[in-house]
C-alpha cells in the first residue's frame, strides 16, 4: 500500500472558527454542569448538548449564528492579509537545518 503524504501545515495560516454550534456548546456545557454536577462524561454532555440543539427554533439559533457569522468574517479577513503577505514573500519557508541533524 502506498503511504500518504505528510501536509505540512503552515503556522502562520490563520486557524478556521468554530460553527454556530460549537459556541452554543460552550454556554450550554457551562449551564448543564452547574445543572448536573453529578454528569463528568464529555459524551454525554455532547449527546445532550446535540438533542438541545436540534429542539431549538431558528430565533434561539441566531444569537449564535452571528457570534459564528462575526468570526468568519474575521478569518475571511485574516486568510486574505494572509495570502496577500505569503504572495509578497513576506512569510518564506525556511529550511529546518538544525544542528542535531547528521
Amino acid at each position: 500500500m502506498p503511504k500518504k503524504k505528510s501536509v505540512k501545515l503552515d503556522a502562520k495560516r490563520p486557524k478556521k472558527p468554530p460553527t454556530a454550534f460549537f459556541f452554543f456548546l460552550e454556554d450550554f456545557r457551562k449551564d448543564f454542569q452547574e445543572q448536573n454536577p453529578d454528569v463528568k462524561s464529555m459524551r454525554d454532555i455532547g449527546k445532550a448538548c446535540g438533542e438541545k440543539w436540534k429542539t431549538m427554533t431558528y430565533e434561539e439559533k441566531v444569537k449564535y449564528y452571528d457570534i459564528a457569522t462575526e468570526k468568519r468574517a474575521e478569518f475571511d479577513k485574516a486568510t486574505a492579509d494572509y495570502i496577500r503577505r505569503k504572495e509578497n514573500g513576506e512569510y518564506e519557508d525556511i529550511e529546518d537545518d538544525s544542528e542535531f541533524d547528521d
